[in-house]
């Protein structure tokens, strides 16, 4: 996916929001098969996974909140959901 991205080949690709961390999603992309660009559809257990994620985008947040005591503009990049 790197070397798609680089070469512009993700270029007027559909992309989807991930509504944890906010990340861009591409919905297809040369060469990685669609079903395992979303990291959400590698695991069997969809609930599971977002357990975990929420998890980890709680341990995001509680880090950024260390560091953004000096730099509060930091927050604006942590995860969206905690």
């Amino acid at each position: 996916m790197v070397k798609s991205a680089l070469e512009g080949e993700l270029q007027g690709v559909e992309f989807e929001r991930d509504p944890v961390f906010g990340l861009m999603i591409p919905k297809n992309c040369p060469g990685v098969p669609a079903e395992i660009l979303n990291p959400k559809n590698t695991w069997p257990d969809k609930k599971s996974y977002d357990d975990t994620a929420r998890k980890l985008a709680r341990s995001f947040a509680d880090n950024f909140k260390k560091f953004s005591r000096e730099m509060p503009e930091l927050e604006a990049f942590g995860p969206i959901a905690h």
